[in-house]
């Protein structure tokens, strides 16, 4: 997980639900970000989080326990605010 000088978000490896793209062993762009300038990432086993220039705080990955902050335990595979 990585951020770019532009505030994109890039990602790679296993596990497509934490990546926020399908599994990829080369740098991909989070397309479900665009428009969104991104100041902070961090990433956890199962699950990924990014904070915006405005606040808000994105997550995506396994659900389990309500980890995500969504209110409910489903896993969300796209960047949720």
């Amino acid at each position: 997980l990585a951020i770019t000088a532009d505030g994109a978000v890039w990602t790679w490896g296993l596990d497509g639900r934490q990546l926020g793209t399908s599994d990829n062993l080369l740098p991909k762009k989070i397309e479900s970000m665009a428009g969104q300038r991104v100041v902070a990432v961090a990433a956890d086993l199962k699950h990924s989080l990014a904070l915006t220039t405005d606040g808000g705080v994105w997550s995506w990955g396994d659900g389990f326990y309500g980890m995500l902050g969504h209110g409910d335990r489903k896993d969300q595979l796209l960047p949720k605010k």
